[in-house]
């Protein structure tokens, strides 16, 4: 079954999980050629290994907090901070407390061996 990715420009809520993290569910909000944005919910020691994704990559904490490594360093983002990522660059999360983030990856096209462009990165990633 598909996932219904809002259209272009409709208003969509993404409200706080609040204490409703255990029942949160990651999901991709909209996903065109170039971007896709999504929300990521992150119980509690939650991690996500290192990974990276080719295009850049931003990330919001909406609630709670995460530890991100990336570039060699830890740092501990809270809600409302927000970082930039460069594309191919390791990173990691792991969180601290319940938490909500809100990912932009943009798109990069790669050609195939037949000719055929592709869009790389996006939510198998995450």
């Amino acid at each position: 079954m598909a996932i219904a990715h809002a259209a272009p420009g409709q208003v969509i809520d993404v409200p706080p999980f609040s204490n409703q993290h255990g029942e949160a569910r990651n999901i991709a909000l909209f996903k065109s050629d170039e971007l896709e944005v999504m929300r990521l919910a992150m119980p509690a020691g939650k991690t996500m290994p290192s990974h990276w994704v080719k295009g850049e990559v931003t990330i919001y904490c909406l609630e709670g907090e995460v530890d991100l490594t990336a570039g060699g360093t830890i740092q501990r983002m809270k809600a409302g901070q927000l970082v930039w990522l460069r594309g191919e660059e390791d990173h990691a999360l792991a969180a601290v407390q319940d938490a909500s983030l809100l990912l932009t990856i943009v798109l990069r096209k790669t050609e195939t061996k037949d000719g055929i462009s592709a869009s790389t990165g996006g939510l198998t990633s995450y």
